[in-house]
């Protein structure tokens, strides 16, 4: 298992929009967890279900949201405490290089982008799928990709467990993030409750996309 706890990538500008993502991200979980209708209800209403998607229905007693809106709605709920701490992690150590590189609009946009592209392809894999997908998994994906090709040389800081051994590690960014890539590969079809073509698909689509919009790749070694 492989935890990341910071980059030593340090940024030079506050990365408000990373900010803005964890605090969002977090304010919705709480609302979520402490309403009265609880989670199970936000993750049928506001949840990404591929059934609905691919075939442009709405399932019996579902909310009438219209189905492709819930792929933007889906990127900004989280199943537990656990999944939102993890994802929120990533985001933070690994978004504000991306966000500086992009500037805070484009960065923005690049995630919203890259959770949509997300979410459809896992719809694209599962299509007959009736179980919500939620969660900025998809998203944060795009901005490791988007890591993988700006910063490889960068090193991560990087909690190991491997059975006895635990230890904190400096790990390239390439090394780390394309082991986290051939791990969401080797799982697919493993189920888990997990939208791993989610994963693949905006990792897949940041790598796309950063390429498009930041233009060279900025090599850094340290």
């Amino acid at each position: 298992m492989f935890i990341p706890l910071r980059d030593e990538n340090p940024g030079g500008r506050f990365p408000i929009v990373t900010l803005f993502l964890v605090t969002l991200n977090t304010a919705l979980f709480l609302a979520s967890v402490f309403s009265e209708k609880g989670l199970e209800y936000f993750a049928l209403t506001y949840g990404a279900i591929p059934f609905e998607i691919s075939h442009f229905v709405s399932l019996p007693g579902s909310v009438p949201l219209a189905p492709p809106l819930t792929l933007f709605t889906s990127m900004f709920l989280h199943g537990s405490f656990f999944h939102l701490a993890g994802n929120m992690l990533y985001l933070w150590i690994f978004g504000n290089n991306i966000e500086e590189s992009l500037g805070a609009v484009k960065f923005l946009l690049f995630y919203v982008a890259s959770g949509l592209a997300a979410g459809l392809s896992q719809v694209a894999f599962s299509p007959n799928s009736q179980i919500p997908m939620i969660g900025a998994s998809g998203a944060i994906a795009g901005v490791l990709g988007a890591y993988f090709i700006l910063y490889p040389h960068a090193r991560v800081q990087t909690l190991v467990f491997l059975f006895i051994y635990i230890r904190v590690v400096p790990i390239p960014a390439a090394v780390l993030l394309g082991i986290w890539f051939l791990m969401q590969l080797l799982n697919v079809g493993m189920g888990g409750g997990v939208a791993w073509f989610a994963h693949l698909g905006g990792f897949l689509a940041g790598v796309v996309l950063i390429k498009w919009l930041a233009g060279k790749p900025r090599w850094r070694r340290s």
